[in-house]
């Protein structure tokens, strides 16, 4: 694989001078406002108090992360002007709205919002999360196919990194249901292995795979006890697969749980990790109590994220090692040829 200046430019803004990712999710819509809907008896989430929950996760998480995942909608304008411009910024593109049909889901960029967009707020990288089932209808997986190749058109046209997010989500004919973005307790690890086979296909420009373990992470046993092989080899699997750096989500896993799932992903070549909920969920569950919040996120959410950083730092495959460049790392191209008429040689 090879990566245009901006790309590259923009992988390394996202990681540590290592090259590993140590990322914070802050993009999450109706887990946040769900909850505060919930608290307040309120039909609908005051936009102040899911911006100003955003707003503190980034002044007070933004320490331990080399990039932060945002929405355009809360956590951009809010945050923007507070997040410390060391800090890569992702900003993610499509809509936490999706259309429910018998065959599957259908998603949607965020309505007047693009690539373009995205790289005139300064952003980094864009972060899509396609829903995606291997078994869902041939119509649902063409049109969510369809979808995520315009955006890593895009990606390219205006020459950002393309972080791609899947999750597999229950379909009409499952048993557990939830719109939310839960983990699947039934989940099978072929929909997981076989979701990214599809997307590993160039075609569709993935720079950065967002992925989640292919065992429920309730499931996962302790490296070293009865089943762990098992577990090594598929997420060996979903690294192979890949084809190029990738990092873990949280989906929503509690924190010993995605402390695991990290093990194991390292293991088998992960860069790191784009995590939301597995770190600051237990903080937010004080909410309206807005000094509880802090407090919590300050006494453990902050120390929580240390640990997988040590761990990140000692485990993971810094992001520009991967087997998927070749030796000696990535080879950097300009995206056009007006690049290479006023810098000959560039990228030789």
């Amino acid at each position: 694989m090879q990566l245009s200046a901006g790309k590259y430019r923009g992988m390394r803004r996202l990681a540590d001078r290592q090259g590993r990712f140590k990322m914070t999710a802050v993009d999450q819509r109706p887990p946040i406002k769900n909850l505060i809907r919930e608290r307040r008896g309120t039909a609908q989430a005051v936009w102040e108090d899911v911006a100003g929950f955003k707003e503190l996760l980034i002044r007070e998480l933004q320490g331990e992360s080399t990039a932060m995942l945002l929405d355009p909608h809360y956590a951009y304008p809010r945050g923007v002007t507070m997040l410390d411009a060391s800090l890569g910024m992702i900003l993610t593109l499509e809509d936490s709205l999706f259309v429910e049909t018998p065959g599957g889901r259908l998603s949607a960029e965020i309505d007047d919002w693009s690539v373009e967009k995205i790289k005139r707020a300064g952003g980094d990288a864009v972060k899509v999360l396609t829903w995606y089932r291997p078994d869902a209808d041939a119509a649902v997986r063409e049109a969510q196919q369809a979808f995520t190749a315009r955006v890593g058109e895009a990606c390219r046209r205006y020459d950002l990194p393309y972080v791609f997010e899947l999750l597999v989500y229950p379909l009409a004919r499952d048993a557990e249901q939830t719109p939310e973005y839960v983990e699947m307790k039934t989940k099978q690890p072929e929909l997981v292995l076989d979701s990214v086979r599809t997307f590993a296909d160039p075609v569709f420009g993935v720079d950065l795979f967002k992925l989640e373990s292919p065992v429920p992470a309730a499931d996962l046993p302790e490296p070293g006890t009865a089943g762990a092989d098992h577990a090594q080899a598929l997420f060996d699997e979903l690294g192979r697969i890949a084809g190029r750096p990738w990092v873990m989500l949280s989906a929503g896993a509690g924190m010993q749980q995605f402390r695991r799932v990290l093990h194991y992903a390292y293991a088998a070549g992960a860069s790191g990790y784009l995590a939301g909920r597995a770190i600051w969920l237990d903080a937010f569950q004080r909410f309206p109590d807005w000094r509880a919040v802090e407090a919590g996120l300050r006494a453990d959410a902050v120390p929580y994220m240390q640990e997988l950083n040590a761990l990140t730092d000692a485990a993971a495959q810094p992001w520009h090692a991967h087997p998927c460049y070749g030796e000696g790392g990535p080879r950097v191209l300009p995206e056009d040829a007006s690049f290479r008429h006023y810098y000959p040689g560039f990228g030789a």
